[in-house]
């Protein structure tokens, strides 16, 4: 994979603890081979938030002209090549056509270039305090946890750009009633229960049923008709289906303050390993694989040790294997997924050499992944 182009991802976080952009990193020997990459995935790109394009450790250049960007694309320009020809020669002409521009690794002593408009500004926020009247909306970066992000909102900054929200929540709890609940409902969905015996359930707290029709209905979904009822989802879903639902219900159902980041990136990780692993499984196998990735951050979302949360439910072993062990045969798609969370992709092509995955279908897999966890509106 030596040549390969492969894209890793972090997210940006706004003062409410929400995923309100994606940042793509895009890992590239040079930057007409990003552009062709990134030409390739037009129809998976992800529409509903902004998204950040970071070449890396490449110097921007016009050759970055050659990929069609989305309306919703913003360019990164590190400080580093801010005064490389090559970078100037681009930034001109990026503002032509209409592609917003984002300045990285930000320094009050960094010149900067007349007349370029910079809409967020990521400033390394563990090797200086927050400039004075940044260039743009500024964004921390290098953050450690909860904590230190809300030290940075305090302090001034707009947001921040990271996996920090992974770090610094407490997950040594029991299950709270109102996921009890949820667990409850899908031990019966797993048994093919009688629908009104569930319907009893749901009927109890309309709250519930309310957010599981509204996910069952989102565009991420694609149904030709519009869920009416728990008693209609059975018979147009069936209870597999189903099951799958109510695990994304389970995992909206936290009330923490860093929820929502943790709820997209958890269905993220799920729908890339179903997506990735449909060639790998028969097609009954997949929502298991969806599962796996939505509940290996159910610790961080429920409050709850993972193993006090699973012992919870009546769970295929595989899934078991996968989130306690870290082995069996959904194991090594977990891996993959949680590395695309990362800079490092040295460490995702050796994952996805061991599986026989290209880096285009890696890419094309995590694109639509994290359109459908985008679609679904957390929070």
């Amino acid at each position: 994979m030596s040549n390969a182009v492969l894209i890793t991802r972090e997210p940006v976080i706004n003062k409410q603890h929400k995923i309100t952009a994606n940042r793509l990193i895009v890992h590239a020997a040079s930057v007409g081979q990003a552009a062709e990459a990134l030409n390739s995935l037009a129809e998976v790109w992800p529409a509903t938030h902004p998204v950040f394009v970071s070449l890396y450790r490449l110097v921007p250049t016009p050759d970055l002209l050659a990929w069609k960007a989305p309306a919703n694309a913003m360019v990164e320009i590190p400080t580093q090549a801010i005064a490389h020809p090559l970078t100037l020669a681009l930034l001109p002409r990026l503002q032509e056509a209409g592609i917003s521009l984002n300045l990285t690794w930000y320094q009050p002593d960094t010149v900067l270039p007349p007349d370029v408009v910079w809409r967020f500004v990521i400033i390394d926020a563990k090797r200086q305090p927050l400039p004075i009247a940044p260039p743009g909306l500024s964004l921390a970066w290098g953050l450690a946890d909860v904590p230190d992000f809300r030290n940075a909102i305090v302090s001034g900054y707009d947001g921040a750009s990271g996996w920090f929200f992974l770090q610094g929540v407490k997950s040594d709890g029991k299950l709270a009633p109102s996921h009890a609940q949820i667990v409850r409902l899908m031990s019966l969905v797993r048994r093919n229960a009688e629908v009104r015996e569930i319907e009893t359930i749901l009927k109890q707290d309309v709250a519930l049923s309310y957010k599981l029709l509204r996910y069952i209905n989102s565009a991420g979904f694609g149904l030709m008709c519009e869920i009416q009822s728990f008693r209609h989802a059975v018979s147009i879903l069936g209870y597999d289906k189903l099951h799958k639902w109510l695990s994304v219900l389970l995992i909206s159902a936290s009330r923490d303050p860093s929820a929502p980041a943790l709820m997209q990136t958890a269905i993220a990780r799920g729908r890339f390993m179903e997506k990735i692993g449909a060639a790998f499984f028969e097609k009954g196998e997949l929502d298991n694989l969806f599962i796996t990735g939505a509940f290996s951050m159910l610790h961080l979302l429920l409050g709850a040790s993972l193993q006090s949360a699973l012992d919870e439910m009546n769970l295929p072993t595989p899934i078991r294997d996968a989130l306690i062990a870290g082995d069996g045969v959904y194991a090594p798609f977990l891996k993959l997924a949680r590395a695309l969370e990362s800079f490092d992709d040295k460490h995702l092509a050796s994952l996805a050499d061991d599986l026989h995955i290209t880096p285009e279908q890696i890419n094309r897999a995590h694109l639509e992944a994290l359109a459908f966890a985008d679609s679904l509106q957390f929070g």
